[in-house]
């Protein structure tokens, strides 16, 4: 154990990644963060495996080697990886309708629109026209009847925008209705346990102690003050829609009601969400990455087939939802000039305010970071600077 600027940092660097430390303890001294996470495997073995911190800011608790985080959309990444286990053993198929394996799926002029465009964010299923209540979200089904009742927001397959929250319930039930298994017992069956993953999409309750709590760093900025004349045109947009509370960026995450949900609350970490309430931890996160490129310890989950065909860019370009440029193959994110990764054939997911898992074939290289100070905004320069240690660590 090392301390760094009053903070206790732990774990092991293998020689030649000593700058992952470096940037990892940059992030606590200069960056703003409390309790967080970050391991790295190359070719699959852990090269990193650090952790430190606070894991819960109001009663001091430190962050142990077991602490599990909540990483919002990273969990995306995790639920398309039981997707494409699935389509493997040949139990799906990403060019069927999914009225195959859900029928009530199919009203409302749903009924031909593939499994790869509900992965893509192309099925123009973003939000609801009339909000639940939150334990209804929460109970699963009112959320999935309600989708598969909803009339798409756009001609499906004709562009594609960010499913935030919907994407969770969309995906978590095809899988629940072609293996039997809530997607959160598929992924810990399948997934989690060949592989001795600390990670859950539905949190037991024998390990709710070990889970951190989250502060969250709003944005200095009130859209809804600024003026737009005042802005670089290349934002302008952006900042629009998210100041509008009408516009689609806001309804895709504004399923419920109330919009807000405490995500630290022992209910929301309970439930299956499989777009935002994955919880486990950084290790865990690069462990099952590694495993989708290369074998840990004897395990490979998916064939290079199978991640060539999950990898392969299903919607590009401006996205309806965030107003940005995005990337998707069949569930994961692909790099962009935001979000660039470490080389042109990474895939994985970030999560909200700051959390960020992938693995680059090329490489060998899998990565997990994950942290409990969510900051809002894009100037956040945490797991950016991880990736570029991991990059100068390579050299």
């Amino acid at each position: 154990m090392t301390t760094t600027g009053g903070i206790d940092i732990d774990g092991e660097v293998v020689a030649g990644f000593a700058p992952v430390r470096e940037a990892f303890e940059a992030n606590f001294t200069r960056h703003g963060d409390l309790g967080a996470a970050v391991c790295v495997y190359l070719h699959g073995r852990p090269v990193v495996d650090l952790w430190g911190g606070v894991a819960d800011p109001e009663t001091g608790r430190p962050w142990q080697r077991d602490t599990l985080q909540l990483v919002y959309s990273a969990t995306k990444g995790a639920t398309s990886t039981a997707v494409h286990l699935l389509v493997q053993r040949g139990l799906l198929d990403l060019d069927a309708p999914v009225s195959w394996y859900w029928p009530e799926f199919g009203a409302n002029g749903k009924e031909d629109i593939p499994l790869r465009w509900l992965l893509s964010h192309q099925a123009g299923l973003a939000a609801l026209d009339r909000p639940l209540p939150l334990r209804e979200a929460l109970d699963w089904y009112p959320m999935v009847d309600a989708l598969a009742a909803q009339r798409p927001l756009w001609t499906p397959g004709t562009a594609h925008g960010y499913h935030g929250r919907t994407w969770g319930w969309l995906v978590g039930e095809v899988i629940r209705r072609v293996s039997g298994r809530t997607p959160g017992r598929y992924f810990a069956d399948e997934v989690a346990a060949p592989l001795g993953l600390d990670f859950h999409i539905g949190l037991p309750e024998a390990a709710r102690d070990r889970v951190s709590r989250m502060t969250y760093r709003r944005s200095d900025i009130d859209l809804a003050t600024v003026d737009p004349a005042t802005l670089p045109e290349e934002v302008r947009e952006v900042v629009a829609a998210w100041a509008d509370p009408d516009s689609l960026s806001n309804r895709a995450f504004a399923l419920t009601d109330p919009v807000e949900i405490d995500f630290n609350s022992p209910e929301v970490q309970r439930a299956e969400i499989p777009s935002s309430n994955g919880i486990g931890t950084a290790r865990s996160l690069a462990r099952m990455y590694a495993a989708l490129v290369g074998e840990v310890d004897g395990v490979r989950l998916l064939t290079p087939e199978t991640v060539e065909a999950a990898t392969r860019e299903q919607a590009g370009g401006r996205d309806r939802v965030l107003v940005l440029p995005s990337r998707f193959g069949a569930g994961y994110l692909l790099p962009t000039q935001v979000t660039p990764l470490t080389g042109p054939s990474a895939f994985g997911h970030t999560g909200r305010g700051g959390s960020l898992a992938f693995a680059d074939p090329e490489r060998g290289i899998a990565f997990g970071y994950v942290m409990n100070h969510v900051r809002e905004g894009v100037d956040d320069p945490r797991a950016a600077s991880l990736v570029d240690a991991v990059l100068r660590s390579l050299g």
